[in-house]
C-alpha cells in the first residue's frame, strides 16, 4: 500500500472513526477507563506529550484534560481536522505527517504516546529508535498495541515488542488490557496490551 493510498483510506474512514467505542470514547464508562489508564501511564506533573497516529485526537483530549501539552501527528488530513476541532481551545497542536518520522523538527518531549500504530510500520525497530531520540532525558514511550483476529491475526505481540525495546529502553513494563472490558466497550478475546518504557 502506498502512502497516498493509506492517506486516502484513513481520510475516508475519518467521519465514522469515532463510532468505535475505544476510538471516540463517547461512552462515559469507556472514556473513564481510558482516562484512568492514561493517568497511570503519564507523569503526574504537566508535561509535553507527542501523540503519534493520533487519529481524531481522543487520547490527546484526555491528556490535555489531565493538564498536559499535546502535539498530535497523523497521516490523514481529515483525522487531523477532526482532532483540531475536538481540542479547540486546548493546549494542543496537530500536524499532518508520518508517525514514523513526525514533522516536529528538533523539539523534544517528555512522552511519546502511540496507540495501534507500531504494528503497521515496516521498520518497527527504526521507529522506536527515532521515537526514543524525540524524548528528553528521563522520558517515556507509552505504546498501546495488540494482535487482532483469529483466522489471519495481525498486530504485534507483547513479547516481540519487549524484544524490540531492549536496545532503546532501560525499563519496560507491560500491562495486559484484554480483560478490561471497560476499555473496549465489550469483551474481547485477542491480545491487547500497553507498554510503558522508560529511557
Amino acid at each position: 500500500m502506498t502512502e497516498q493510498t493509506a492517506d486516502h483510506d484513513w481520510d475516508a474512514r475519518a467521519a465514522a472513526f469515532d463510532d468505535e467505542p475505544d476510538h471516540g470514547l463517547r461512552d462515559p464508562g469507556v472514556r473513564d477507563a481510558w482516562a484512568r489508564r492514561l493517568r497511570s501511564w503519564l507523569p503526574g506533573a504537566p508535561c509535553e506529550v507527542l501523540d503519534l497516529g493520533c487519529g481524531t485526537g481522543s487520547l490527546s483530549l484526555l491528556a490535555a484534560e489531565q493538564g498536559h501539552r499535546v502535539t498530535g501527528v497523523d497521516l490523514s488530513p481529515a483525522m487531523v481536522d477532526l482532532a483540531r476541532a475536538k481540542l479547540a481551545g486546548r493546549d494542543a497542536v496537530f500536524l499532518v505527517g508520518d508517525a514514523a518520522a513526525p514533522p516536529v523538527g528538533g523539539r523534544r518531549f517528555d512522552v511519546v504516546l502511540v496507540r495501534h500504530v507500531l504494528w503497521t510500520l515496516p521498520d518497527q525497530g527504526g521507529a522506536l529508535r527515532h521515537w526514543r531520540d524525540l524524548l528528553r532525558p528521563g522520558g517515556r514511550l507509552v505504546l498501546v498495541e495488540g494482535v487482532w483476529g483469529t483466522v489471519a491475526p495481525v498486530g504485534l505481540a507483547a513479547d516481540r515488542l519487549r524484544e524490540l525495546l531492549a536496545p532503546v529502553a532501560g525499563s519496560v513494563r507491560v500491562e495486559r488490557l484484554s480483560q478490561d472490558t471497560a476499555l473496549w466497550g465489550k469483551a474481547v478475546g485477542d491480545e491487547r496490551y500497553a507498554v510503558v518504557a522508560l529511557t
